[in-house]
C-alpha cells in the first residue's frame, strides 16, 4: 500500500513539476520560432508524465512483487496442480520443489499486490477528485466573472483567478490524469497476475506486454511533429501519428513475446496475442469515437454551435444530446472486446486485453498531458503582453489540447472499465466464489439489490463533486468580485491582484469537498460484503461499472464538445466570432461543461477502481461466507463509520454553506481611454442560467 501511494504521488508531483517548466518553454517556442517547435516542447513536457507513470509503475510493480515472493515455502500440491495449466500430465510428487515452490510464492505474492493497487488507488482519489475540484472552480469563477461580467479577455492578469486556474490545469490535468491512469495500469496487471493461478507463463506476461509496449511509445515518441502553419486536422494527424505507430508497434512486439513465452503452447499463445491486439485496438477506435464527438471539425460539435442562435438553453440542450449519444459506440467496442477476449481465453483474455490496451500509455498520456501545457503557455503570453501572434499559436495549440484531453478521457474510461471487469473477477476467484460453486446470478434478489446500490453510486458520486464545484466557484466569485470592488487601480491595471487569496480558497475547498465521495468509495464495498456477503457485493460492483461508464462518457464528451464549440468560434470565427450573443451561448454552455469534463466525469473512473480494488483486498475474509448475511455483524462498523463521516462533514462543510449574490457583480472595466465596455442586456440573465445549471 505505502508503496504504490508513494508512486503514484511521486509520478504526478514529477509530472506537475516538469508541466510548470514546460509552461514557459512552449510560450517562448511559440514567440520565437513558431507553432512547430512550440507543439514539439509541450509535447515533450507531457511525454515527461507519460514514461514517468509508465516507469515508475513497472519498476515499483515488479520489485513489490519479487520481494513478496519471499517467505512462502509450504507445499500446497491441490494448488500447485491447477497452477502447472499446461501440462496434463503434471506429478507434484515427481516434480522439480524448487520450481513447485516458486509457483506457490508466485499465488501468494499475488494475493498480496492487491495492497499496492490499493495504495495507488488512494493517491488517485486525492489526485482526480480534489484535483477536478481544485482547477474548475477557478476555472468557472475566473470565466463568470471576468469574461461574461467584466467582458475582459481569458487569462488577463487583473482578474485574480487566473493564477490559480493556471496552477489548476496542472494539478487536475496532469497529476489527476496522471494518477487515474497510474491506477489503471497496476490494476490491470494486478488483474492479470491475480487470474493466472502462479502460472510463470501467464504471471510473466502482463510485464512483458507492458514493458515492450513502454518502449513501443518511446519509438513512436519521435514521430509527432509538424510545420509551423500546420491547420488544426495537421495538428490531429501529427499526434494521431505517434499513438498509431505506437499501437503498431506494440502489436508487432507482443507477437514476438508470445512466440516466445508460450513457445510450447502456439496455439493458446495465438488467443492471446488476438486479446492483446483487441485490447489495442479498442483504446484505439474509442479515442477516433471521442474525438469524433468533441473536435469542432466535426458535426457534433458544430451543432451546438448552430444552437447557439437560440440561446444558452439550447446549447445545454443541444450538449446534452450530444453526450448521451456519444455512449452507444463506445459501448459496442467494449462489450465486442469483452465477448471476444472471454471466448478466446477466458477472463485471463479480458485482463490481458486490458494490459494491451494501457501497453502505450507513455504515448497516450503524453498527448493528454500536453493539453494542459498547450492551456497554461496561452495564459502565459496573455499575461506577459505579448504579441497577438503569439497568442494565436498558442491557441491553436490549446484547441488540439482539447480534443486530446478529451480522447485521453475517453482512453481512461475505456481502460477503467477493463481494468475493473479483470478486477472483479479476481475478487470472484479470490473470494472463494468460484471454488465452492456459489451462484451469482443477476436474478437473485441480493444480487439485483447489489446491482442497483452499485448503479445509483456515480450518479451520487457525481452529484457530490458538482456540488463541490457549485459551492467552490461561488467562493471564487465572491473573492474575485470583493477584489475588484476594493483594490484601487485593479481595474485599471495599476494595481496587482491577490492571487495567493484564491489559491488558497481554492486549495481549501478541495481538500474538504473529496472527503465525502471518498468516504463513500471506500467504505461502501466493505460495508455492502461484510454485511450482506460477497454475492451482493459481486452485484454492487457489477452495478457501478455499468452505470459509471455510461456516465462518465457522457460527462466527458458533453463538456469536451461544449468547450470546444467555444473555441470553433474564437479560432474559427464561427457564427460572427467572439463578442456575439452566439459567443456568449457557447461560453455559459462551456461553464456547465467544465466540472463535467474535468471534475465529475472523470473522478467515476476513480470509483469504478477504487471500489474493484477495495473489494480485491477484502476478498479473503469473504471466503467464509457460506451464505447471505452469515457474518452481518461485521459489516456494522464500516456502516457506522460511514454514517458517522457524513454527519461530520455535514456539520464541518455543508451546513454554513455561502449563497452567491448573482445581483452582487462589479461594475463593468473602464478601459484606459475612460470609455466603459459595453455589455449586452442579456448578460445577467446568461449568467443567472450558468450559475443555476452548474
Amino acid at each position: 500500500f505505502l508503496v504504490g501511494a508513494g508512486l503514484s504521488a511521486l509520478a504526478g508531483w514529477g509530472g506537475m513539476l516538469v508541466a510548470t517548466d514546460a509552461n514557459v518553454r512552449t510560450t517562448q517556442a511559440a514567440k520565437e520560432h513558431g507553432l512547430g517547435r512550440a507543439l514539439r516542447v509541450a509535447f515533450t513536457g507531457g511525454a515527461v508524465m507519460g514514461f514517468t507513470v509508465v516507469g515508475l509503475g513497472i519498476l515499483g510493480l515488479s520489485i513489490v512483487y519479487w520481494v513478496l515472493t519471499f517467505g512462502y515455502d509450504n507445499h500446497d500440491d491441490s494448488f500447485v496442480q491447477e497452477s502447472f495449466l499446461f501440462d496434463d500430465n503434471f506429478d507434484p510428487a515427481r516434480a522439480d520443489k524448487d520450481a513447485v515452490d516458486l509457483q506457490i510464492q508466485l499465488h501468494y505474492a499475488a494475493n498480496a499486490l492487491a495492497g499496492f493497487g490499493f495504495g495507488a488507488s488512494s493517491i488517485a482519489i486525492f489526485a482526480r477528485v480534489a484535483g477536478g475540484i481544485y482547477t474548475k472552480a477557478a476555472d468557472v469563477g475566473a470565466d463568470l466573472v471576468g469574461k461574461i461580467e467584466l467582458d475582459i479577455p481569458e487569462d488577463d492578469p487583473r482578474n485574480p483567478a487566473v493564477i490559480a486556474d493556471n496552477v489548476g490545469d496542472n494539478v487536475g490535468d496532469v497529476a489527476g490524469m496522471g494518477a487515474d491512469l497510474f491506477e489503471s495500469f497496476v490494476g490491470s496487471i494486478i488483474a492479470a497476475v491475480s487470474l493466472s493461478d502462479g502460472s510463470m507463463q501467464t504471471v510473466l506476461l502482463p510485464f512483458w506486454i507492458a514493458g515492450v509496449g513502454s518502449i513501443a511509445s518511446i519509438i513512436s515518441f519521435f514521430a509527432v511533429g509538424t510545420q509551423n502553419d500546420a491547420t488544426q486536422q495537421q495538428l490531429n494527424r501529427a499526434l494521431h501519428k505517434g499513438t498509431i505507430v505506437g499501437t503498431v508497434l506494440t502489436a508487432i512486439f507482443s507477437g514476438f513475446v508470445t512466440h516466445f513465452v508460450f513457445e510450447d503452447h502456439r496455439s493458446y499463445g495465438q488467443k492471446i496475442l488476438g486479446c492483446i491486439v483487441l485490447g489495442l485496438i479498442a483504446g484505439v477506435l474509442i479515442g477516433q469515437v471521442t474525438e469524433y464527438f468533441t473536435s469542432y471539425s466535426y458535426w457534433p460539435t458544430q451543432s451546438i454551435v448552430k444552437s447557439g442562435a437560440t440561446g444558452p438553453g439550447t446549447v445545454i440542450i443541444q450538449g446534452l444530446g450530444v453526450g448521451m449519444i456519444s455512449t452507444v459506440l463506445p459501448t459496442i467496442i467494449l462489450v465486442a472486446s469483452i465477448i471476444a477476449c472471454e471466448a478466446l481465453a477466458g477472463e485471463y483474455g479480458i485482463a490481458i486485453a486490458a494490459v494491451g490496451m494501457l501497453s502505450t500509455l507513455g504515448i497516450t498520456l503524453a498527448t493528454d498531458a500536453y493539453g494542459p501545457i498547450a492551456d497554461n503557455a496561452g495564459g502565459i503570453a496573455e499575461m506577459a503582453h505579448l504579441d497577438h501572434s503569439v497568442r494565436a499559436t498558442t491557441d491553436a495549440l490549446d484547441a488540439l489540447g482539447n480534443t486530446t484531453a478529451a480522447t485521453g478521457k475517453g482512453f481512461a474510461i475505456g481502460s477503467a472499465v477493463l481494468t475493473a471487469l479483470s478486477l472483479m473477477a479476481a475478487f470472484k476467484k479470490r473470494a472463494g466464489l468460484t471454488e465452492n460453486g456459489i451462484s451469482v446470478e443477476i436474478d437473485e434478489p441480493v444480487v439485483l439489490a447489489g446491482a442497483l446500490i452499485g448503479a445509483v453510486l456515480p450518479f451520487l458520486f457525481a452529484a457530490l463533486t458538482m456540488f463541490s464545484v457549485q459551492k467552490a466557484a461561488g467562493a471564487i466569485i465572491m473573492e474575485v468580485r470583493h477584489q475588484f470592488s476594493t483594490i484601487e487601480g485593479l481595474r485599471e491595471g495599476t494595481a496587482e491582484a491577490d492571487s495567493d487569496r484564491c489559491v488558497a480558497i481554492s486549495t481549501e475547498t478541495a481538500v474538504h469537498e473529496m472527503i465525502l465521495p471518498g468516504l463513500y468509495a471506500l467504505l461502501t464495498p466493505i460495508t455492502v460484503g461484510f454485511l450482506v456477503g460477497p454475492r451482493c457485493l459481486i452485484g454492487l460492483l457489477g452495478g457501478s461499472i455499468t452505470s459509471g461508464m455510461m456516465l462518465a462518457i457522457m460527462m466527458a464528451n458533453s463538456g469536451g464538445a461544449w468547450d470546444n464549440a467555444k473555441k470553433y468560434i474564437e479560432i474559427e470565427g464561427a457564427s460572427g466570432g467572439k463578442g456575439t450573443e452566439i459567443h456568449k451561448a457557447c461560453v455559459v454552455g462551456d461553464t456547465v461543461g467544465d466540472p463535467f469534463k474535468d471534475t465529475s466525469g472523470p473522478a467515476l473512473n476513480i470509483l469504478i477502481k477504487l471500489m474493484s480494488i477495495v473489494s480485491l483486498t477484502i476478498a479473503p475474509f469473504m471466503q467464509s461466507y457460506s451464505k447471505d448475511w452469515e457474518h452481518w455483524y461485521y459489516g456494522i462498523l464500516p456502516l457506522l463509520l460511514l454514517l458517522i463521516g457524513n454527519f461530520i462533514i455535514y456539520v464541518l462543510f455543508w451546513r454554513n454553506e455561502h449563497v452567491v449574490s448573482i445581483e452582487s457583480k462589479p461594475e463593468p472595466i473602464h478601459e484606459p481611454d475612460g470609455k466603459p465596455v459595453e455589455h449586452e442586456e442579456e448578460t445577467s440573465p446568461m449568467v443567472s442560467m450558468a450559475h443555476d445549471i452548474t
